[in-house]
C-alpha cells in the first residue's frame, strides 16, 4: 500500500515583504501552488501570469479571495514574446519591483523522434527554453539595477537528465533550462542575484491527468519510491526554499524534486 501525501506544512514567513512573479500560474499545477505558497510565506505581492486568460482570471480571483486582491495582480503573458515579458515585470513595479522571478512556463508533448515534426520540436523549445531565457534576461536586468538581491528559480525536469521515449523535444528543452540556469548564475553572481532550478519527476494535477493515459501515469508512479506522484505544493515548497534566504549560498544548482529509484 503506497503512502499518501503528507499535509502541507505551516508557513514560516520565508518571503516576508518580497515581490514575486510567477509564470504559468493559472489552473491547478505547480505554478498556482507556488504562487499560493509565496503568498502564504508573506510575499507582499505575487504577480501571476499565464496565456489562458479565463483560467488566469479565475486563479487570480481565488488567490485574491484567500490572501487579498491587492496582493495578486495578474496579466496575460506569452513568454515567447520579450515585450510581453517586460509588460509582466512592469506589474511588479508599483510594489517596488521584482525580487523573485519564478519561471514555471513550459510545454510538453509526446512524439517519437521518427514522427516528430519541425513544428512540434520548435514549439516546445520556443516556450520551454526560449521563454525561460526571456524571463531570466528581463528579470536579471531589472534586479541588477536594484539594491535588493534577487533570486530566480527555473522549472526544469528530471527528463533533462534521464532518457524517456517520446520526449526528445521536451528533454532537450529542459536540459537547456538546466544549462541556462548554471551559466546565468555565473553571469549574475556579481550582482548578488542567485539563479537555481528545480527538476521535478512527476507532479499530479488535472491537466496532466487529462493529457496522459492512466496506463502511463501508473507506470510513472510505479517508478517513484513512494509509489505516487508529488503534490504540486511539494514542488512549490522547494521552489520557495530556493527563493528564500535559507538558500543564500546556493546558485547555479538544479535540485531534483523526485523520489525516483533506478
Amino acid at each position: 500500500m503506497k503512502p499518501s501525501a503528507p499535509e502541507c506544512p505551516s508557513p514560516h514567513g520565508l518571503l516576508d515583504g518580497r515581490v514575486a512573479v510567477v509564470t504559468a500560474a493559472a489552473g491547478a499545477g505547480i505554478g498556482v501552488a507556488t504562487a499560493r505558497r509565496c503568498l502564504a510565506e508573506g510575499a507582499r505581492a505575487v504577480v501571476v501570469s499565464d496565456t489562458h486568460q479565463r483560467r488566469l482570471a479565475e486563479t487570480a480571483a481565488e488567490l485574491g479571495e484567500e490572501f487579498g486582491a491587492d496582493r495578486v495582480p495578474s496579466i496575460r503573458c506569452d513568454v515567447t514574446d520579450p515585450e510581453q515579458v517586460e509588460a509582466l515585470l512592469d506589474e511588479a513595479e508599483p510594489f517596488g519591483g521584482v525580487d523573485l522571478m519564478i519561471n514555471n512556463a513550459g510545454l510538453g508533448g509526446t512524439a517519437s523522434i521518427l514522427d516528430m515534426t519541425d513544428e512540434q520540436w520548435s514549439t516546445v523549445l520556443r516556450v520551454t527554453l526560449d521563454g525561460t531565457f526571456h524571463c531570466v534576461r528581463a528579470a536579471g536586468r531589472r534586479m541588477a539595477t536594484s539594491e535588493k538581491r534577487g533570486a530566480i528559480v527555473n522549472n526544469a525536469s528530471v527528463v533533462g537528465w534521464r532518457a524517456q521515449a517520446g520526449q526528445a523535444h521536451y528533454a532537450a528543452a529542459k536540459a537547456g533550462v538546466m544549462a541556462l540556469t548554471r551559466c546565468a548564475a555565473m553571469d549574475l553572481a556579481e550582482h548578488g542575484i542567485r539563479v537555481n532550478a528545480v527538476a521535478p519527476s512527476l507532479a499530479m494535477h488535472p491537466f496532466l491527468a487529462k493529457v496522459t493515459s492512466e496506463e502511463l501515469l501508473a507506470e510513472l508512479e510505479a517508478r517513484e519510491a513512494f509509489g505516487r506522484a508529488a503534490e504540486p505544493w511539494e514542488v512549490a515548497g522547494v521552489i520557495v526554499f530556493l527563493a528564500s534566504g535559507y538558500s543564500s549560498y546556493m546558485t547555479g544548482e538544479v535540485v531534483s524534486v523526485s523520489s525516483q529509484h533506478p
